[in-house]
Protein backbone atom coordinates (compact mmCIF):
# COMPACT_ATOMS: atom_id res chain seq x y z
CA UNK A 1 0.00 0.00 0.00
CA UNK A 2 1.31 3.27 -0.74
CA UNK A 3 0.99 4.97 2.77
CA UNK A 4 2.96 1.79 3.95
CA UNK A 5 5.66 2.77 1.83
CA UNK A 6 6.13 6.08 2.10
CA UNK A 7 6.21 5.82 6.17
CA UNK A 8 8.85 3.16 5.31
CA UNK A 9 10.93 5.83 3.08
CA UNK A 10 9.99 8.48 6.75
CA UNK A 11 11.26 5.75 9.09
CA UNK A 12 14.81 5.70 6.40
CA UNK A 13 15.27 9.12 6.52
CA UNK A 14 14.75 8.77 2.38
CA UNK A 15 12.92 11.48 0.27
CA UNK A 16 9.04 11.29 0.70
CA UNK A 17 7.20 12.65 -2.61
CA UNK A 18 3.46 13.00 -2.20
CA UNK A 19 1.32 11.38 -4.55
CA UNK A 20 -2.08 12.03 -5.80
CA UNK A 21 -4.73 9.74 -7.33
CA UNK A 22 -8.63 10.81 -8.61
CA UNK A 23 -11.14 8.35 -9.38
CA UNK A 24 -14.47 7.22 -9.06
CA UNK A 25 -16.44 4.64 -6.80
CA UNK A 26 -19.11 1.97 -8.11
CA UNK A 27 -21.95 2.86 -5.60
CA UNK A 28 -21.08 2.72 -2.00
CA UNK A 29 -21.40 4.47 1.45
CA UNK A 30 -18.44 4.60 3.58
CA UNK A 31 -18.19 5.16 7.39
CA UNK A 32 -15.37 7.14 9.45
CA UNK A 33 -13.72 5.15 12.46
CA UNK A 34 -16.53 6.76 14.49
CA UNK A 35 -19.39 7.54 12.75
CA UNK A 36 -22.50 6.47 14.04
CA UNK A 37 -25.46 3.87 12.61
CA UNK A 38 -28.26 5.84 13.49
CA UNK A 39 -27.40 7.92 10.44
CA UNK A 40 -28.12 5.27 8.11
CA UNK A 41 -31.79 5.38 6.82
CA UNK A 42 -31.95 1.91 6.42
CA UNK A 43 -31.79 -1.91 7.69
CA UNK A 44 -27.45 -2.27 7.58
CA UNK A 45 -28.22 -6.24 6.99
CA UNK A 46 -30.32 -5.22 3.94
CA UNK A 47 -28.46 -2.09 2.72
CA UNK A 48 -28.95 -0.68 -0.77
CA UNK A 49 -25.25 -0.51 -1.68
CA UNK A 50 -22.16 -1.62 0.04
CA UNK A 51 -21.44 -0.47 3.63
CA UNK A 52 -18.01 -0.30 4.59
CA UNK A 53 -15.89 1.87 7.53
CA UNK A 54 -13.18 3.50 6.43
CA UNK A 55 -9.83 5.05 8.62
CA UNK A 56 -10.81 8.66 7.45
CA UNK A 57 -12.49 10.50 9.95
CA UNK A 58 -15.87 12.10 9.78
CA UNK A 59 -19.54 10.48 9.10
CA UNK A 60 -21.33 8.43 6.40
CA UNK A 61 -21.49 10.01 2.96
CA UNK A 62 -22.40 8.23 -0.31
CA UNK A 63 -19.66 7.65 -3.26
CA UNK A 64 -20.12 6.82 -6.69
CA UNK A 65 -20.59 7.43 -10.66
CA UNK A 66 -19.95 10.75 -11.35
CA UNK A 67 -18.01 11.78 -8.29
CA UNK A 68 -14.82 12.59 -8.14
CA UNK A 69 -12.64 11.41 -5.67
CA UNK A 70 -9.34 12.70 -5.00
CA UNK A 71 -6.92 11.01 -2.49
CA UNK A 72 -3.72 12.85 -2.35
CA UNK A 73 -1.18 10.46 -0.08
CA UNK A 74 0.68 13.86 0.86
CA UNK A 75 4.03 14.05 3.56
CA UNK A 76 2.84 17.08 5.52
CA UNK A 77 6.53 17.55 7.07
CA UNK A 78 6.81 18.74 2.78
CA UNK A 79 4.76 21.11 3.73
CA UNK A 80 2.91 22.18 6.77
CA UNK A 81 2.40 19.96 10.05
CA UNK A 82 -0.63 21.38 10.68
CA UNK A 83 -4.09 19.29 10.17
CA UNK A 84 -6.23 22.62 10.32
CA UNK A 85 -4.35 23.95 7.35
CA UNK A 86 -4.11 21.28 5.32
CA UNK A 87 -7.95 20.33 5.54
CA UNK A 88 -8.55 24.00 4.90
CA UNK A 89 -6.43 23.83 2.11
CA UNK A 90 -8.56 21.01 0.05
CA UNK A 91 -11.09 23.21 0.63
CA UNK A 92 -9.37 26.14 -1.29
CA UNK A 93 -8.46 23.21 -4.33
CA UNK A 94 -12.51 22.74 -4.76
CA UNK A 95 -13.22 26.28 -4.56
CA UNK A 96 -10.89 26.90 -6.93
CA UNK A 97 -12.03 24.30 -9.70
CA UNK A 98 -15.36 26.08 -9.08
CA UNK A 99 -14.87 29.34 -9.59
CA UNK A 100 -12.47 29.87 -12.10
CA UNK A 101 -13.63 26.72 -14.50
CA UNK A 102 -17.38 27.13 -13.92
CA UNK A 103 -17.98 30.67 -12.16
CA UNK A 104 -19.22 29.46 -9.43
CA UNK A 105 -18.95 30.91 -5.95
CA UNK A 106 -18.38 28.85 -3.42
CA UNK A 107 -17.62 28.86 0.22
CA UNK A 108 -16.72 27.50 3.62
CA UNK A 109 -19.30 27.17 6.37
CA UNK A 110 -17.79 28.05 10.25
CA UNK A 111 -17.69 25.09 12.13
CA UNK A 112 -18.18 22.95 9.39
CA UNK A 113 -15.75 20.72 7.21
CA UNK A 114 -16.35 20.56 3.19
CA UNK A 115 -17.74 22.99 0.39
CA UNK A 116 -20.69 24.65 -0.07
CA UNK A 117 -22.33 27.09 -2.36
CA UNK A 118 -25.53 28.11 -0.71
CA UNK A 119 -26.90 25.44 1.50
CA UNK A 120 -25.59 22.78 -0.84
CA UNK A 121 -22.82 20.42 0.11
CA UNK A 122 -20.77 20.27 -3.16
CA UNK A 123 -17.71 18.53 -1.66
CA UNK A 124 -17.00 16.29 1.41
CA UNK A 125 -13.64 15.76 2.82
CA UNK A 126 -12.32 13.29 5.71
CA UNK A 127 -8.37 12.03 6.17
CA UNK A 128 -6.66 10.05 8.09
CA UNK A 129 -2.56 11.16 9.24
CA UNK A 130 -0.20 8.77 10.44
CA UNK A 131 3.09 9.88 10.75
CA UNK A 132 2.53 13.13 9.21
CA UNK A 133 1.58 11.10 6.34
CA UNK A 134 -2.62 12.69 5.67
CA UNK A 135 -4.38 9.85 3.20
CA UNK A 136 -8.03 9.61 2.09
CA UNK A 137 -9.29 12.86 0.93
CA UNK A 138 -12.15 14.47 -0.83
CA UNK A 139 -15.36 13.57 -2.66
CA UNK A 140 -16.58 16.32 -5.61
CA UNK A 141 -20.30 15.76 -6.31
CA UNK A 142 -19.77 16.31 -10.45
CA UNK A 143 -22.54 14.61 -12.18
CA UNK A 144 -23.69 12.18 -9.26
CA UNK A 145 -26.79 11.37 -8.65
CA UNK A 146 -27.87 12.55 -5.75
CA UNK A 147 -30.91 9.90 -4.35
CA UNK A 148 -28.45 7.67 -2.80
CA UNK A 149 -27.46 10.50 -0.42
CA UNK A 150 -31.70 10.38 0.91
CA UNK A 151 -31.11 6.97 2.30
CA UNK A 152 -28.50 8.66 4.67
CA UNK A 153 -27.69 11.81 6.91
CA UNK A 154 -24.52 12.58 4.67
CA UNK A 155 -21.52 13.54 6.98
CA UNK A 156 -24.07 13.87 10.13
CA UNK A 157 -25.96 16.75 9.23
CA UNK A 158 -29.12 16.66 8.60
CA UNK A 159 -30.46 20.70 8.10
CA UNK A 160 -28.54 20.73 4.61
CA UNK A 161 -28.60 19.60 1.67
CA UNK A 162 -26.52 17.82 -1.08
CA UNK A 163 -25.53 19.42 -4.45
CA UNK A 164 -23.60 19.15 -7.84
CA UNK A 165 -21.88 20.78 -9.94
CA UNK A 166 -24.35 19.24 -12.87
CA UNK A 167 -27.37 20.79 -10.61
CA UNK A 168 -26.07 24.38 -10.18
CA UNK A 169 -25.63 24.22 -14.01
CA UNK A 170 -28.82 23.39 -14.86
CA UNK A 171 -30.30 26.10 -12.26
CA UNK A 172 -28.28 28.74 -13.88
CA UNK A 173 -29.27 27.61 -17.43
CA UNK A 174 -33.12 28.00 -16.22
CA UNK A 175 -32.37 31.15 -14.68
CA UNK A 176 -30.81 32.47 -17.64
CA UNK A 177 -34.26 31.22 -19.60
CA UNK A 178 -32.29 28.34 -21.16
CA UNK A 179 -34.24 25.09 -20.98
CA UNK A 180 -31.62 23.00 -23.07
CA UNK A 181 -28.80 22.01 -21.39
CA UNK A 182 -26.36 22.57 -24.59
CA UNK A 183 -27.10 25.94 -24.24
CA UNK A 184 -24.53 26.30 -21.51
CA UNK A 185 -20.97 26.31 -22.52
CA UNK A 186 -20.24 22.95 -20.64
CA UNK A 187 -21.54 20.04 -22.14
CA UNK A 188 -22.38 17.18 -19.25
CA UNK A 189 -20.94 14.64 -21.26
CA UNK A 190 -17.68 16.37 -20.59
CA UNK A 191 -18.01 17.35 -17.15
CA UNK A 192 -16.16 15.05 -15.35
CA UNK A 193 -12.96 15.15 -17.98
CA UNK A 194 -13.01 19.23 -17.34
CA UNK A 195 -13.41 18.64 -13.58
CA UNK A 196 -10.52 16.35 -13.21
CA UNK A 197 -8.31 18.30 -15.04
CA UNK A 198 -9.11 21.19 -13.10
CA UNK A 199 -8.76 19.55 -9.66
CA UNK A 200 -5.21 18.37 -10.59
CA UNK A 201 -4.23 21.74 -11.69
CA UNK A 202 -5.56 23.76 -8.93
CA UNK A 203 -4.04 20.75 -6.57
CA UNK A 204 -0.85 21.66 -8.61
CA UNK A 205 -0.97 25.39 -7.11
CA UNK A 206 -2.21 24.92 -4.20
CA UNK A 207 0.25 22.44 -2.47
CA UNK A 208 2.86 24.27 -5.03
CA UNK A 209 3.70 20.98 -6.64
CA UNK A 210 4.74 19.41 -9.80
CA UNK A 211 2.41 16.80 -11.39
CA UNK A 212 3.97 14.08 -13.19
CA UNK A 213 0.53 12.15 -14.38
CA UNK A 214 0.27 8.20 -15.20
CA UNK A 215 -2.48 5.43 -14.92
CA UNK A 216 -2.21 3.16 -12.02
CA UNK A 217 -4.75 0.26 -10.98
CA UNK A 218 -7.40 0.58 -9.09
CA UNK A 219 -6.14 1.84 -5.71
CA UNK A 220 -8.45 -0.25 -2.75
CA UNK A 221 -8.11 1.65 0.64
CA UNK A 222 -8.79 -0.41 3.73
CA UNK A 223 -12.16 -1.33 4.42
CA UNK A 224 -14.33 -3.73 6.39
CA UNK A 225 -18.12 -3.80 7.01
CA UNK A 226 -19.52 -2.13 9.88
CA UNK A 227 -20.97 -4.14 12.33
CA UNK A 228 -24.88 -4.29 12.75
Amino acid sequence: MIVREKIGLIERNEECPDTLIVLQHQPVYTMGTGSSLEYLNFDIKNAPFDVYRTERGGEVTYHGPGQLIMYPIINLRNHKMDLHWYLRELEEVVIRVLSSTFSIKASRIEGLTGVWVGDQKLAAIGIKVSQWIAYHGLALNVTTDLEPFNLIVPCGIRDRKVGSIKGLLGEACLLNGHTDAKAHHFDYSQLIDITSQSLIREFSEVFQLQIQQRSVPILEFLMKKPES
